[in-house]
């Protein structure tokens, strides 16, 4: 049997004929990897990704600038999703140095679309600091990588892996829930990320990294799925003790999930007697740090959507508001709440708009409103404004037709 030394690691390599060593209680975690044999898991993978691969863009490149973006895009996004994004951003943003030199709202506004916009922002901090510490060179030791703006150890590996073909392991959602079957692990791979890490990094085959972590992930998003995986097609089915338990489709084991807190949420569409709407860019710590938003904020016990409104505008801009009909009502989930704006159209009345709790305020036209990056729920109420604009047009034409017709 192949030796299972461990690459980039200061862990003790695995037994693959003892059971896997786990944080929790070995009484919740039975099963081992007895009769694992890693030379021929090696091989079967990577002449089924040979055959299987998929055809990305991010795979026809060395450029590690190139592949650091599609990583840190796919994280919590699909494929099928990031690719128009990723060839866009290459488009705007063809090297680190271009990404350096770029201002954050034109970093966000091209990211707007894809979420968690904090990866935008570090990525943006990650090039500056590249230009400036690495003479725009993309490190290529495993230390200095993980020291960079939002790179985690997963993504280290994927990079450095793709780009320079070393020998580091990954282990992302796809990568856990292929292991978590192989092996029957029976708690959430939550709670046995060290032994998960361990046995990635001693499966990695060393003579081809690029192609085995590449081949890894695949087998996760291809074969190996979350429900119904179609394990006939699995390379690894025969080891897998999962499959041959034939408890594939409970494993992995989820965590019990409370239910997400639920914030109702007062949003102002402040109008001025030039037709112009109100807009507040948010401050950069915290979530959608950096993204123009319509001003408002949470509605207090008791407190009516009006009232709320109107204090919240007060607190937010010292200004005085009349608050005026409903626009939308929007429900949106992000990853640790639920949200519901209730948007009215509200007339300024008096005072300058201050930017006491934001970093900035504008006032702007309808058609000025798609220059800037806002988050998803809010480019719901542009749509609104933008139709009940074109509904207005429509109507006056009308009316000028009937006028012209009599």
């Amino acid at each position: 049997m192949e030796s299972l030394s461990a690459p980039n690691t200061q862990t003790r390599a695995l037994n693959p004929l003892a059971p896997v060593e786990t944080s929790v209680n070995p009484a919740d975690h039975p099963c081992g990897l007895s009769g694992f044999v890693v030379a021929d898991l090696r091989r079967s993978l990577l002449h089924w990704y040979s055959q299987q691969g998929r055809n990305l863009p991010w795979r026809q490149t060395r450029d590690p600038y190139a592949i650091w973006v599609s990583e840190i895009m796919l994280q919590q996004t699909q494929v099928k999703t990031v690719i128009p994004y990723y060839q866009r951003w290459l488009a705007a943003f063809p090297t680190v140095q271009d990404l350096a030199n770029a201002e954050q709202q034109q970093v966000l506004k091209l990211w707007q679309g894809l979420g968690y916009y904090a990866r935008a922002r570090n990525l943006h901090r990650a090039a500056q600091e590249i230009v400036q510490t690495h003479a725009g060179k993309f490190p290529t030791e495993l230390a200095v990588v993980l020291k960079l703006p939002g790179i985690g150890r997963t993504t280290a590996g994927g990079i450095l892996s793709a780009a320079f073909n070393q020998p580091v392991a990954i282990l992302d959602g796809n990568v856990k829930r292929v292991l978590a079957r192989i092996i029957a692990l029976t708690v959430p791979p939550n709670r046995a990320i060290a032994p998960l890490w361990q046995l990635s990094e001693s499966l990695l085959d060393p003579e081809h990294p690029r192609d085995f972590n590449q081949a890894l992930m695949d087998l996760g998003a291809t074969v190996c799925t979350p429900r119904q995986p179609n394990c006939d097609l699995c390379p690894w089915r025969s080891s897998c003790q999962a499959y041959n338990q034939g408890i594939q489709s409970q494993l992995p084991m989820s965590e019990t999930r409370s239910p997400l807190p639920h914030k109702v949420i007062g949003v102002a569409v402040i109008w001025n007697h030039h037709g112009q709407v109100l807009i507040d860019r948010r401050r950069q710590e915290g979530l959608l740090g950096g993204l123009w938003e319509f001003p408002g904020g949470k509605v207090e016990p008791g407190e009516t959507i009006v009232a709320c409104i109107r204090r919240e505008i007060q607190e937010e801009l010292g200004i005085d508001i009349a608050v005026g009909e409903p626009l939308i009502t929007i429900d949106h989930t992000y990853s640790h709440f639920r949200v519901t704006l209730n948007v009215h159209h509200c007339q300024h009345l008096s005072g300058e708009p201050q930017p006491l709790e934001c970093d900035e305020v504008r006032w702007v036209s309808l058609s000025e409103l798609d220059q800037y990056p806002f988050p998803k729920a809010n480019v719901q109420i542009i749509q609104a404004l933008q139709e009940l604009g074109q509904d207005q047009q429509e109507m006056g034409k009308m009316t000028e037709m009937g006028r012209t017709g009599s």
